[in-house]
């Protein structure tokens, strides 16, 4: 790090006999003010939605749409979704194999996409949800009865 700053450093010398530090002020204040300009326009973009459903955390791919205001700034938080299991809707799988002697019950909860989708708009409000990716198998809670 301290090679790349140094770099730098010699670089801005150099660079300090053939362009006016005025120049590269105002540059870079009109980059930033362009940016800032294009960033109220509507955007379309994939972004994974951190999600966390009990204990289990997972990363959903979603097609999402909004401003590029709100999709910055959910792009930087690292922030994760809290979805309790009762608002979603799912099917329950389970998987019966036999370990030595004793059967081994494992019981496995399949998400439906669309109820998924819906508590992810309902949390993130200034976003529009398009579409929604794989969802993954997560496993039931210690205490769940069904």
């Amino acid at each position: 790090m301290k090679r790349i700053w140094e770099y730098i450093k010699r670089l801005g010398q150099t660079a300090k006999k053939y362009i006016s530090p005025v120049f590269i002020m105002l540059f870079v204040a009109s980059f930033t003010l362009w940016y800032i300009a294009k960033l109220n326009y509507n955007y379309t973009t994939d972004l994974d939605v951190k999600i966390r459903i009990g204990n289990q955390r997972f990363e959903v791919p979603c097609v999402v749409e909004g401003k590029g205001t709100n999709l910055f700034g959910y792009v930087i938080s690292t922030n994760r979704l809290n979805i309790p299991l009762s608002e979603l809707e799912y099917t329950v799988m389970r998987e019966v194999t036999q370990i030595g002697v004793a059967p081994s019950d494992k019981v496995r909860l399949h998400l439906k996409p669309e109820s998924l989708k819906n508590a992810i708009s309902v949390r993130l409000s200034d976003i529009n949800i398009r579409s929604i990716g794989d969802v993954p198998d997560i496993e039931a809670p210690k205490d769940f009865e069904k």
